[in-house]
């Protein structure tokens, strides 16, 4: 070990070796759990996926939404959604369809104690077919999103590389997934719209690290692995820290001032940005190296002269 890479190994550096390890570990537990609890408890699917009832109204526009739903909850005794539509007094109500139309009530004498007057302005029902279709399609998005993802990395990175920016995505959905599980919130098409969302912004953090990975064993190819592993890491943790935080700002203000219809989006995300970062630092940077990553898979071979 010459003198340049002995003032690099460092108790500075040599922490970060402990931490990646103590992490990785962590989140191979906790990974393991979250999958139990996604197998055993499932996910409470919201209307975008059971079929249900959609329902349009004009009301005055004095009329706000904590006024419209209790009375729709205890009518149709069942969670329903008042999301407001494009214009003050215009509300979109949503809620799981009752085959029996001498259980259902009617709209204008659920809302009669609002005195004001209800015109209905659309209606419509998506049937369980349609939902089961959308379970399908966002499946099948999910999977060709990882697909390509895999390409690419296979494409960009060593395969060693690779695998670990892969590894750091699966364990991001699989978290947030296991949280809705967990919790039962309702699991609707916002919530799939921010998974994949987070597939994008954890590749991004694991690319920035892995290049840089990648850099350091081309430049110092007489390196440790775990040397070079944790000086990546070291040169990357101040960026990460500020794009994180302030991309959990904003979520953060999403969350509190989108109200219920962007609740699931919102809390999907954070949980997806902590755990991008989190995973991103410690599996993406620490699965290559126990795979056996070495600066001998990054050195160019000389072509010989003579055929």
């Amino acid at each position: 070990m010459n003198s340049t890479q002995t003032n690099y190994s460092t108790d500075k550096l040599q922490y970060l070796t402990k931490w990646r390890y103590a992490s990785s570990l962590i989140s191979i537990v906790l990974m393991l759990l979250s999958l139990t609890v996604i197998g055993v408890k499932g996910f409470n699917w919201g209307l975008d996926f059971t079929g249900g009832v959609v329902t349009e109204i004009q009301v005055d526009h004095r009329i706000t939404a904590s006024e419209i739903q209790p009375l729709m909850t205890a009518a149709y005794k069942q969670d329903v959604s008042v999301i407001s539509a494009s214009e003050p007094g215009r509300w979109v109500l949503r809620y799981a369809n009752i085959p029996d139309e001498n259980q259902r009530p009617e709209l204008a004498e659920v809302l009669a104690p609002l005195n004001t007057d209800i015109n209905v302005l659309n209606s419509s029902i998506v049937g369980p077919q349609v939902g089961q279709e959308l379970v399908e399609q966002g499946g099948l998005a999910l999977l060709v999103a990882m697909l390509c993802i895999m390409g690419y990395l296979s494409f960009r990175f060593e395969w060693r590389l690779a695998s670990g920016a892969l590894f750091a995505l699966v364990h991001d959905v699989v978290f947030v997934l296991a949280f809705f599980a967990l919790s039962q919130m309702e699991f609707n098409l916002t919530v799939l719209a921010a998974i994949m969302a987070i597939l994008g912004y954890s590749l991004n953090d694991s690319i920035i690290i892995a290049d840089r990975i990648r850099e350091q064993l081309v430049a110092k190819p007489q390196w440790n692995i775990t040397d070079i592993n944790n000086l990546a890491i070291k040169s990357t943790f101040s960026r990460t820290m500020v794009t994180s935080g302030t991309t959990l700002i904003t979520v953060v203000a999403l969350w509190i001032l989108g109200g219920a219809p962007l609740e699931g989006f919102s809390i999907a995300m954070f949980i997806g940005i902590l755990t991008g970062t989190w995973s991103s630092v410690s599996i993406g940077a620490t699965l290559p190296e126990f795979l056996g990553l070495k600066a001998e898979h990054y050195q160019v071979i000389p072509i010989p002269d003579y055929p």
